[in-house]
């Protein structure tokens, strides 16, 4: 019986990573066809399988939802108000030009915090493009160091999705989740970005010419943030969260924590710096009711796939759980003595080399490894968190949309993005774990 379960649930993976990569399905499809197959093939009651499946997927998005929409929110008046671009300048006039890949990584990373990959590349690229063609360099001294401060923080660090939606399916605690992820990101992102970059540009010279981005003009008939307000907005979020960390250790009465800990929770920190965002990037800076709401409702749109993916995986948890799969399988595990970090990381670089989306891998590896964890003791979530996160970073290659957007961007044909952007992606992957695994001896 132990080994049919264990059949069914490859089969199920199989058919999430076939259904993404083969006949390109949206992950939610794939992910939703794999969980009713598991629940009626482990024999789950007919009754209880659509039940089971929306518990999972109710519970996983209930605290969930409100955060993603205001962070895609806050990412989109950063990106679009320019704040990014003025925290970058401000880095490379403070490091100069013969520190520009630690400028950019810097960049990178901050700006990386509340803005996704995506994003984070087009407002980077073009001053990264002008740079190298100002002073002649190769376009890798820069280029990389940036792209890894974005990939390492969009990776692992809340509130990006694929961390969000872990932290929901595992129970995790999001301050602290918060807390590790930038203390492992920063040692990670440095090996992978300036490190790597420095070796990079001696061995691979792109034959090709960078893809031109086109710069918003709109930055010419508005006035810019000023450094400070820039740096407020983008690290508000970030500062909320850890106030509701930290409030309980403070030597303050219990309506003081309280307090603390309501402006720190995720929800209420990222609404307070939506609006922070609104008055400092927006009103203040020429952008009318209008804008902004044209704003907002142009970035809400596109979160939905990420919603659905995010749901799908909380829904193929329950239905492991709800099953007696999970139980089976962390059995299976504990006599094993598999580690559950190791595990974690496994599965999600398994799924992510197959499939090609780090949050595909994410959701999916954490929807996995939840219910097996379930009756351990000693595991630390937070953790396991960032494990699963490294392990959804490895190995890009030509089934992630990122592979294709670095290839074009920075001019590279494919055998130098794998040089490139494959190896800097499997850096920041084993990197991070490889921290997770010395922190883990220590909290």
């Amino acid at each position: 019986m132990e080994i049919y379960l264990l059949l069914i649930t490859l089969i199920a993976i199989l058919i999430v990573i076939v259904g993404v990569s083969y006949f390109k399905w949206h992950a939610f499809i794939s992910l939703l066809l794999a969980s009713l197959f598991l629940a009626i093939f482990s024999g789950m009651d007919f009754a209880q399988i659509v039940s089971a499946y929306e518990d999972g997927v109710g519970g996983t998005l209930g605290h969930l939802i409100g955060i993603i929409a205001l962070g895609t929110i806050l990412g989109k008046m950063l990106a679009e108000s320019g704040a990014g671009l003025v925290i970058a300048q401000f880095f490379i006039r403070t490091f100069g030009e013969k520190r520009l890949p630690w400028a950019m990584f810097i960049s990178g990373f901050i700006i990386g915090i509340p803005v996704f990959f995506e994003v984070g590349i087009l407002i980077l690229l073009p001053l990264v493009i002008s740079i190298t063609k100002a002073s002649k360099q190769n376009i890798l001294r820069v280029g990389l160091p940036a792209i890894a401060g974005l990939s390492i923080v969009h990776g692992l660090v809340p509130p990006h999705p694929g961390a969000l939606a872990a932290i929901g399916i595992y129970e995790a605690d999001l301050g602290k989740v918060l807390l590790y992820s930038l203390v492992i990101a920063l040692p990670a992102g440095i090996l992978g970005g300036p490190l790597f970059a420095k070796w990079a540009e001696k061995k691979v010279i792109p034959e090709g010419e960078p893809t031109l981005i086109k710069v918003d003009d709109q930055f010419d008939n508005r006035k810019m943030p000023s450094v400070g307000v820039s740096f407020l907005t983008i690290l508000l979020p970030v500062i909320l969260m850890l106030f509701g960390t930290f409030a309980p250790y403070l030597p303050v009465n219990d309506h003081v924590i309280s307090f603390l800990e309501l402006i720190g929770s995720p929800l209420v920190a990222m609404l307070i710096s939506v609006f922070v965002a609104f008055w400092l990037l927006g009103f203040r800076n020429g952008m009318d009711k209008k804008m902004i709401q044209k704003l907002i409702e142009d970035c809400l749109l596109p979160v939905s796939s990420i919603v659905l993916i995010v749901g799908a995986g909380g829904g193929f948890k329950q239905i492991l759980i709800d099953s007696g799969i999970g139980n089976v399988i962390g059995e299976m595990s504990q006599a094993l003595n598999l580690s559950p970090l190791v595990m974690a990381f496994v599965i999600a670089g398994l799924i992510r080399i197959a499939t090609g989306s780090a949050t595909v891998a994410l959701t999916t590896a954490a929807g996995i490894v939840s219910p097996i964890i379930a009756g351990m003791s000693g595991v630390n979530l937070e953790l396991l968190v960032i494990a699963t996160g490294a392990g959804s970073l490895m190995f890009s290659h030509v089934n992630d949309a990122g592979f294709w957007m670095v290839k074009e961007y920075l001019g590279l044909n494919i055998k130098e993005t794998f040089k490139t952007w494959t190896i800097l992606e499997t850096i920041l992957s084993f990197g991070a774990f490889f921290i997770v695994l010395i922190l883990d001896l220590f909290v």
